[in-house]
């Protein structure tokens, strides 16, 4: 192979990687609320039991201040956040509750692998939860559209 035919291959491979990243990077859609006046991502990066408590009053208080047609709400949980969206959480009812009402819980991967690198097993976390490979990613995604940024 001569080396322009070496530049060229190495030029489409890169063309190629290029043009997958994108698609891979892609956070998880906006939420279905075309009637939404108010749109809050509620960040939660924190295991502190005081604090998710705070997270899901806040949600819950949006809900009763707001027609819920006209707020969307997502929770975007990383790190130690991802306690609350754990299988075994004593807040899960509350979590599965909020849900219902049309709140959104991502749940961010790269935790998830992180955990089971280190442990050995993977986290089992409620269904409801919308996984995202990225939570600070998501975050910055909603914030880029339209969303107001809370960190209770």
């Amino acid at each position: 192979m001569t080396r322009s035919q070496k530049f060229g291959a190495m030029m489409l491979t890169l063309l190629a990687w290029t043009a997958i990243a994108p698609a891979s990077a892609q956070q998880v859609p906006l939420q279905e609320k075309p009637f939404a006046e108010h749109k809050v991502v509620l960040q939660l990066s924190d295991g502190d039991a005081k604090k998710q408590a705070l997270v899901l009053s806040v949600a819950n208080n949006l809900l009763k201040a707001y027609d819920p047609d006209k707020v969307a709400i997502e929770v975007v949980a990383f790190g130690p956040g991802i306690d609350l969206l754990l299988a075994g959480n004593d807040r899960r009812k509350q979590v599965e509750s909020l849900i219902a009402q049309g709140v959104r819980f991502d749940i961010c991967l790269n935790t998830v692998d992180t955990i089971e690198r280190e442990s050995g097993k993977r986290p089992e976390f409620i269904p409801a939860a919308t996984p995202v490979q990225v939570g600070v990613g998501q975050i910055l995604f909603l914030a880029e559209n339209g969303y107001t940024l809370v960190r209770p």
